[in-house]
Parts: C-alpha cells; structure tokens; sequence
C-alpha cells in the first residue's frame, strides 16, 4: 500500500494544529482582558469595547497575508488568481472593513448601541474562519506546486534515495551581488 495517503493526513493535522496555535496566540491578549473583567464583574463591557473587533482585524489581516502568499508563490497557479483575489476581497469586505468601522465608532462614541454585542462575536467567528480557510488555501498551493513534477513519487522515501524530493523543490532566488564598486 502507498505510504503517502498517511503522510497528507500528517500533515494536514499539523497544519490544523498550526492554523488554531496562531489563532489562540493572537486571542490570548484578548482572553486576559476579557477574564480580568469577568474577575471585576464587567463581563458584558467586554462586548461593549472594541477588543473582539480588534482582535478580528488582526486575524483578517493575517488571512490576506496568508491569500498573497498563496497568490504569489508559484506563477504556474494563474487560474487559482481570479479565486484568491476573491477571498482577499471578502475578507476585507466582510472582516476587515466592518471591524475597522466599529472599531472607530466604538471608541468615538459615548453611547454604544447593543448589536455590538452580537455583531462583534459574528466578526470574530468569521476572521478566524477565512483565517483558517486562507492557510488551507496557501498550504494547498504551495504543496500543489512542488507536487507537481511526479506525483506518484513518495517524497524522502528511502527506496527513492531522495532524488525526487529534490527536483520537486523550488530553485532558489538567484540575486545578483553588489561588488566593492557599485555607486550607491
């Protein structure tokens, strides 16, 4: 049996495991301030102050990072583009653009109207989603562009003596060298 439908699902759980560490890195701040308020008896203000919207815009910004990444790694992709350029414009019209806004009226506003509560939660909810969707997205690229020269191949496989896992890699960035001489 082939060695390699165990070592995807490997690695998708590691990738899994990966996406939801930077997710809780990113919430942990989050969950300081919201325990430290629970401690005083004001959890409820937590949804009232723009926290969740922060910490939604973070997320939403690492998923475009995550997208372009996808969107530039290897130039063969050009029919995936028009998909990702969608997801880099949904996660800014969706994520990125609502939170930002609340983010603003929160803190210009004395009076804060009660569907922050809901809305702020749903925004939460929905970055750390197209976050995760943006690391499956770039992983899958990435692994889809240095499969592609055999994929019958069990790459590092001892039997194969490795050769193959080599011609799948990409080459590295040849940039010229500045001699002694150069004007600045």
């Amino acid at each position: 049996m082939n060695d390699r439908h165990p070592r995807s699902e490997q690695y998708s759980l590691s990738m899994m495991y990966g996406t939801y560490a930077d997710i809780l890195f990113v919430l942990f701040p989050f969950l300081v301030l919201g325990m430290q308020r629970l401690w005083d008896g004001r959890l409820y203000e937590t949804l009232m102050r723009p926290d969740l919207s922060i910490a939604a815009a973070i997320l939403a910004g690492l998923a475009i990072g995550k997208f372009v990444l996808g969107l530039v790694t290897n130039r063969d992709l050009g029919r995936y583009k028009e998909r990702i350029v969608f997801f880099i414009a949904l996660t800014l019209f969706a994520v990125l653009g609502p939170a930002i806004i609340l983010m603003l009226s929160i803190l210009g506003s004395t009076q804060v109207p009660g569907f922050v509560a809901f809305v702020q939660p749903i925004l939460l909810i929905i970055a750390i989603s197209l976050y995760s969707t943006a690391v499956s997205i770039s992983n899958i690229l990435t692994r889809f562009g240095t499969e592609g020269v055999d994929s019958g191949a069990d790459y590092g496989d001892a039997s194969t003596g490795g050769q193959h896992a080599d011609e799948a890699r990409p080459s590295p960035l040849d940039l010229p060298r500045r001699s002694g001489n150069d004007p600045l």
